[in-house]
């Protein structure tokens, strides 16, 4: 059985870039490379990840497809552009080029405007990656998903995946208007979910199991075992425990799922959407 962590990230660490790294996050205020997640992937039987934008630069683009050039474990990346740039097109082109380059992200949970995945410019940018076969990463916090099922109305056939499920406030139990927006979303048949970055929404010093199971339900009753995929957003986790911790809230729900369901959320489901050699 394929495994792949369908979510982490790279960085040298600047704090002036890096400004949302706050010093309550003090355990990831420093560089992490492939030497660092590597061993941490083959201690748990990981073969492969895909490596996320952290920051909205194309030379954050450059930085991780040189990475995974020289990396084989790195099966994907998922970089940035400036989808409301007039040229967007042509750099989303340029991009497509390169074998390990999978799909584009936008940081849409730090803007001001809540709804800019609806500005007619940055849907036009989207629009290009179906024209290149690529994929594209949602991530919002719950307050955008009315804006996001529109957004995602508009692109029939265009792969999108929710990243972090979301981003539900785990941490105070709150989830019936992110409920109502996931379950809006799971009705597009191109809509996947990243079942990762979830105990860093709960509180970081004492989270249980317990707390994740309502989301997950509510996720795999909406995906389904065909649109679900494992993602550590390493080294994120780090500040709510680690690697290991991030593990074992999926492995203890999905104890319940057959094989082949296992086996999909597992890597199946990663390697066919995002395309991966």
């Amino acid at each position: 059985m394929i495994k792949i962590d369908s979510h982490q990230h790279f960085w040298k660490f600047d704090p002036v870039r890096d400004s949302w790294i706050g010093d309550n996050m003090s355990a990831i205020q420093r560089d992490f490379m492939p030497g660092d997640l590597k061993p941490v992937l083959d201690k748990f039987g990981i073969d492969g990840c895909v490596a996320v934008q952290a920051d909205q630069s194309e030379a954050e683009t450059e930085f991780l497809l040189d990475l995974a050039g020289k990396h084989d474990f790195i099966k994907g990346v998922v970089g940035w552009v400036d989808l409301r740039a007039a040229d967007a097109g042509k750099r989303i082109e340029h991009y497509s080029k390169f074998e390990k380059l999978k799909g584009f992200r936008h940081v849409l949970q730090g803007e001001t405007d809540r709804a800019l995945m609806l500005n007619p410019q940055f849907m036009d940018g989207v629009r290009a990656l179906k024209r290149h076969d690529l994929a594209y990463d949602i991530l919002i916090f719950p307050d955008q998903l009315g804006y996001t099922h529109e957004f995602v109305k508009k692109f029939e056939g265009t792969r999108f995946v929710v990243d972090h499920i979301a981003k539900p406030d785990i941490k105070n139990k709150n989830m019936d208007k992110w409920e109502m927006g996931i379950r809006a979303l799971g009705r597009h048949e191109n809509v996947y979910c990243k079942i990762s970055g979830m105990i860093t929404e709960a509180d970081w010093y004492d989270w249980v199991l317990l707390d994740f199971k309502p989301y997950l339900d509510v996720v795999f009753e909406t995906f389904g075992a065909g649109r679900v995929m494992f993602g550590s957003d390493w080294p994120v986790c780090n500040v709510a425990g680690g690697y290991q911790q991030m593990l074992s809230v999926v492995k203890n729900y999905i104890a319940k799922l057959s094989a082949d369901e296992q086996a999909r959320f597992w890597g199946l489901n990663a390697a066919e959407f995002y395309k991966l050699k």
